[in-house]
Formats: C-alpha cells, sequence, structure tokens
C-alpha cells in the first residue's frame, strides 16, 4: 500500500506554486559554492524571514531551521545525495554517493521534511556515475513509496569539463528533455530541470515530465536578467524555482525571494519583479 504524499507536496506548494531556496551546496566540496554560506545560522535566520516556499539542507544543517518554533516557517526539502562532479578539475573517478544506503530517507523523516531530492547526473563519458545515480534513485523512490515522502529527482544534462569547468549545463532542449522523461518514468514526483537555452523550449520539459517542474538556477547571473528568465519559464508552465547562489551570494537576499515569490504565486513578469526587488 502506499501512503500518500499529497499532506506533505501541500506544504511545498502553496497556491500550486513553491520558491525553494537551495542551500545544500556543502555536499558538493567546492568552495567557490561556500561564498554566502560561512554563517549558516545567520543565512537561514535571514530566509526564514524572507519566507520562501521552502529551504533546502542536507541532514547535518537541517537543525537551524526545523529547531525553530515558528509554525509558518519555510518547508524543508532535504538533500539525500552527494558526489564530486562540480569541482573545476575532473576527477580521476566520478562518483555519486547517498548519505544514508540503508536507510535513505530516516534523516528526513527525523527532520519533518516536506521532501528529498536526489541527482540523476549525465556526463559526457562516465556512465558508472549515470548508474550510481540511477541506483540512488531506486533506493530512495522505494522508501518514499513506504512513507509517504515526495520525491524530487534533478536531471542534470552537463557538459563536458574541459568547455568551461565544473561541469556546466547543458541547455540543449532535446537532451534536456531526454534525461526528465527518464526521470518521470523512475517514479518523480517533482522535478528540477535545467532551463532550456531558448525559455520558450521550456515547455517540453514541462509536457515529459507529467509532475510539477521547478527550475534549476545554477551559477549566479545579473539580477534582471534572472528575473525576466525566470517569468518566461513560468509562463512555460514551471511551478517554481529552486535557485540558491543568486539568492544566497545576493547582498539583500529577502528583497530576491520578494521578487522571485511575486512571479511564482502573483504571475509577476520580469519588469514588475525588478520593481518589486529595489523596493526592498
Amino acid at each position: 500500500m502506499r501512503v500518500s504524499t499529497k499532506a506533505r507536496m501541500n506544504r511545498l506548494f502553496t497556491n500550486g506554486g513553491c520558491l525553494d531556496v537551495a542551500l545544500d551546496h556543502g555536499v558538493c566540496n567546492e568552495p567557490s559554492f561556500l561564498v554566502g554560506l560561512e554563517d549558516m545560522p545567520r543565512v537561514v535566520d535571514t530566509l526564514i524571514k524572507a519566507r520562501p516556499d521552502a529551504i533546502q539542507m542536507a541532514y547535518g544543517q537541517a537543525d537551524l531551521l526545523q529547531s525553530r518554533p515558528e509554525k509558518d516557517k519555510p518547508a524543508l526539502v532535504m538533500r539525500l545525495d552527494m558526489g564530486n562532479p562540480y569541482n573545476a578539475q575532473r576527477h580521476r573517478v566520478m562518483w555519486a554517493m547517498l548519505q544514508n544506503f540503508d536507510e535513505p530517507i530516516i534523516g528526513a523523516l527525523e527532520m519533518d521534511a516536506a521532501c528529498v531530492v536526489v541527482n540523476l547526473f549525465m556526463l559526457p563519458d562516465e556512465p558508472e556515475l549515470f548508474r550510481q545515480c540511477v541506483e540512488n534513485i531506486s533506493k530512495v523512490r522505494a522508501a518514499c513509496h513506504r512513507y509517504g515522502m515526495p520525491l524530487m529527482i534533478e536531471p542534470l544534462v552537463m557538459l563536458p569539463n574541459d568547455i568551461k569547468g565544473g561541469y556546466q549545463v547543458d541547455g540543449d532542449a532535446e537532451k534536456i528533455v531526454t534525461l526528465v522523461r527518464l526521470a518521470s518514468e523512475m517514479g518523480a514526483d517533482i522535478i528540477k530541470a535545467d532551463p532550456t537555452d531558448n525559455p520558450e523550449d521550456f515547455h517540453r520539459v514541462v509536457e515529459t515530465a507529467r509532475v510539477p517542474v521547478l527550475v534549476r538556477g545554477g551559477g549566479r547571473e545579473d539580477l534582471k536578467v534572472v528575473l525576466k528568465k525566470s517569468a518566461a519559464l513560468m509562463k512555460q508552465g514551471a511551478k517554481g524555482m529552486v535557485y540558491g547562489r543568486n539568492i544566497y551570494q545576493h547582498d539583500n537576499p529577502k528583497a530576491v525571494v520578494n521578487a522571485l515569490m511575486a512571479i511564482v504565486h502573483q504571475g509577476a513578469d520580469g519588469e514588475e519583479a525588478w520593481d518589486i526587488y529595489n523596493r526592498g
């Protein structure tokens, strides 16, 4: 018998949308990702006050959110895996592992997470890494099924390391759609997908997913560009975003959250969101 995910999904998706602020970058073992995350209690406090729908964290930092007494604090999305694809230099062996393989979602249950997230890496010439991700997802999917825990799968199509370094996003719509379809076939309840190079192609990602799609933010960009692109992707059918560095590395994270929440929940376009940001 499957336990329903409905109660936890409702905690994530307010009025059908979700802004999930990712703070789980410490598991990537990449120094540049930690800029802005040096003082995690302060960062989490700032974001709780900014009131996005969710905050994404690994087990070791999740207490900073879940120990807080506020009833209206953001929901917890818990990262369950870790790996080494994000470093600038390619490793001799590429890998992705669950943090707890025997009981993969026990920490998420302990911390009362509303959702868990696992990667599905597609890197050039790394079939073993891909196999590990499939195995991880299969293990987590079975546990989620038993306990009514929504599973967010993060299918990531990446360019060869020697093109940009650090396995940057390959925005080819055909490749993204194909990998998103695999995530859907594996039983994702939510899919966190890279944006397509042309935002007007993103509806194809949404159509193949058949579950809510949240857009992955990636590296920090000019905020006005981020807001314009985010609004365009929402019009293609995305249900929200999972953004990290474009929020926590900004001088005013609360103002960025306000602007993005307006896009997600009020249908603001890029210019309207930019005005909201400038009002603080």
